[in-house]
């Protein structure tokens, strides 16, 4: 199979590429799902929708709209007897001041706060929108999986090709650091890197994206050695080309979609990542909220029956996660030619 020359060829192979793209459409549907919630992304962060996310609109644990107002709860207070021969005092001393009391409180001038009693998928045992905190909980969960999938994607490509153009003393080097961080378990990293830095979303992308660049350095250097002996990077050292301009201009362009195809699948895994820090109280801080710090507060309300935010957050979780798996193999058949037999 000959390769690309990006000068000259390299927009026909992305043209054929979203050709082959818009022919599946599952890949085409889960692209849509993606689009949408990037959109809801981009209207969370300008703080068009979700920005009172902290208010308290609703009562505590105010059910999903559908559910409408539940029954109030049987508290065992013990009932007060009623009847003309009946006297309060004899079983509340300070029965006789309570009209006196109230007449006084209405003297003064209070807010009156009135707090529904549904919100649409229900609200938080504080009564928040459950709505709102699981767009604003998608706006971080995404944006640290895009930013931290980024990063390592960059990491890894950068010295994948120092170590696979180069080879020799920067080779070894490298591979010595690659083999560092992969002699540890990720997951050990991972606990490791957040024990010693400060809860904020930076310091999560900074994390993920110091323990997930291996992966992609392995593959990237692979092809760099690969690619680097081939007759059109041999013409272009011919010509009097530089190390960089082979590198970078010749070589990358062939093997940009093996960099993108691996930033898309690490931008679920680091998603998911992200949910686990916060759901063990490593990942975000306290004033913010993502995925991961709903399902904690979640667990406990669902023992004592509320499942709703429960369900809010798996729902949007799943859907976005299964979405963007589907277009990555969408995306990866059509960045690679080999997988259908075209050139």
């Amino acid at each position: 199979m000959s390769a690309v020359l990006p000068s000259s060829s390299s927009g026909g192979v992305w043209a054929a590429s979203w050709r082959r793209l818009k022919t599946d459409r599952v890949g085409l549907v889960s692209m849509g799902v993606v689009a949408a919630f990037l959109v809801l992304v981009l209207l969370v962060a300008s703080g068009v929708i979700a920005s009172g996310w902290q208010s308290e609109v609703g009562v505590p644990n105010a059910p999903p709209t559908l559910l409408g107002p539940q029954p109030p709860e049987d508290t065992g207070a013990i009932a007060v007897p009623k009847g003309p021969n009946v006297d309060l005092s004899d079983i509340d001393p300070l029965a006789p001041r309570y009209a006196e009391w109230a007449e006084r409180a209405k003297q003064f001038k209070t807010v009156d706060t009135v707090k529904a009693e549904t919100l649409p998928l229900g609200g938080d045992r504080l009564g928040r929108d459950v709505l709102a905190k699981v767009l604003q909980g998608a706006e971080v969960s995404i944006v640290v999986g895009l930013a931290a999938a980024l990063v390592a994607t960059l990491i890894g490509t950068l010295l994948g090709a120092l170590s696979g153009f180069f080879g020799g003393k920067v080779g070894d080097f490298l591979e010595w650091v690659y083999n560092v961080f992969t002699a540890i378990p990720s997951i050990l990293l991972i606990f490791a890197f957040a024990a010693i830095v400060s809860r904020s979303i930076g310091s999560v992308v900074l994390i993920l994206a110091l323990t997930g660049w291996t992966g992609i350095y392995r593959l990237i250097r692979a092809e760099f050695m690969k690619h680097r002996v081939r007759e059109y990077v041999r013409s272009a050292e011919a010509i009097g080309a530089s190390q960089w301009s082979r590198m970078f201009k010749h070589i990358l362009p062939n093997v940009s979609h093996v960099a993108l195809v691996q930033l898309s699948l690490h931008v679920v895994s680091f998603i998911k990542s992200e949910v686990i820090l916060s759901y063990l109280g490593l990942g975000v801080g306290v004033d913010q909220v993502s995925w991961g710090t709903m399902l904690a507060e979640a667990q406990g309300e669902l023992i004592l029956g509320y499942w709703w935010q429960l369900a809010a957050v798996t729902a949007f979780m799943a859907v976005f996660v299964t979405a963007f798996a589907l277009f990555t193999d969408a995306l990866r058949d059509a960045l690679d030619p080999k997988l259908r037999g075209l050139e």
